[in-house]
């Protein structure tokens, strides 16, 4: 019995030890920081069969990421991407919804590897190692049908939303802007495009500054939002890694360029896109 007790006692003292090497090892990944790694130990790392691809995504941004309504399922354009991406690098995926304003700390914890989600390069162009850049975006900007809105200029003294930490945000917020941000009764920002939208269509907001393959989808179920002709800015699209991670960075990059050499990325896209092809054409 007083044997049974000590091999007991001597079971419990290993438990803290092995939750602790656990926890090392993922502090140790080199998806996530690359700088303890060679670039060829991280290469190696990416090559075994355990990696997985940790996608961190707004699941409210369609067509690029959102939950379906009939589903109940994680889908969009970037969504296929990724997971065509790590079929051809036998790699595991793990689509993560995020809390967008969060994601730089799920980045730096390690809790996703990279985000891939209609994410703006501009701006940003140094606070991730970017992949090459593969959607050019407009900002455009929605209004109500009956709206005497016709132009950038006609917003002097109008209520504008836009999502909180978006293109559309930033663009609002940007030199460029500073005139016509002046001129604004005030500036919104709302947790997510759904939410905005039905509040354009509502009057709760004058108008609606929202990414361009976003407000097409959004618009096809509502007859009451039209939008202007004049953009507000055009950006690009990128997946975005931890700074420093040019080993993952470069894996899902040469993945890329292939699938643009033999013609998937296009037949993604026009899945996506009402048979259009929104890519940036590699030269």
């Amino acid at each position: 019995m007083r044997n049974a007790f000590l091999a007991l006692l001597a079971l419990l003292a290993l438990l803290p030890l092995a939750s602790c090497g656990k926890k090392g090892q993922a502090a140790k990944n080199p998806a996530v920081n690359q700088s303890e790694y060679s670039y060829e130990e991280a290469v190696e790392q990416l090559n075994s069969k355990d990696f997985t691809l940790i996608v961190g995504l707004d699941a409210s941004f369609p067509p690029y990421g959102f939950i379906d309504g009939e589903t109940g399922q994680l889908v969009g354009f970037d969504l296929d991407l990724a997971k065509e991406v790590a079929v051809r690098r036998g790699w595991k995926i793990s689509l993560q919804p995020i809390d967008w304003d969060a994601k730089d700390a799920e980045l730096n914890s390690g809790s996703i590897n990279c985000i891939w989600n209609g994410f703006t390069i501009n701006g940003r162009e140094d606070l991730y190692t970017w992949s090459e850049p593969y959607v050019d975006s407009s900002q455009v900007i929605l209004v109500r049908k009956d709206s005497p809105i016709q132009g950038k200029g006609d917003l002097a003294g109008k209520t504008v939303e836009a999502q909180a930490d978006s293109s559309g945000l930033k663009a609002l917020q940007s030199e460029e802007c500073a005139e016509l941000r002046k001129s604004l009764k005030g500036i919104v920002e709302v947790p997510n495009f759904n939410q905005a939208f039905m509040e354009l269509q509502a009057g709760a907001c004058d108008a609606l500054v929202i990414d361009y393959s976003v407000a097409v989808r959004l618009m096809k179920g509502s007859d009451a939002v039209r939008m202007l002709q004049e953009n507000l800015t055009t950006e690009q699209y990128g997946v975005g890694f931890k700074l420093g991670n040019t080993a993952l960075r470069d894996q899902v990059q040469e993945t890329l360029d292939q699938m643009h050499e033999d013609g998937t990325f296009s037949k993604i896209s026009r899945q996506w896109f009402d048979g259009e092809d929104v890519s940036i054409q590699k030269k």
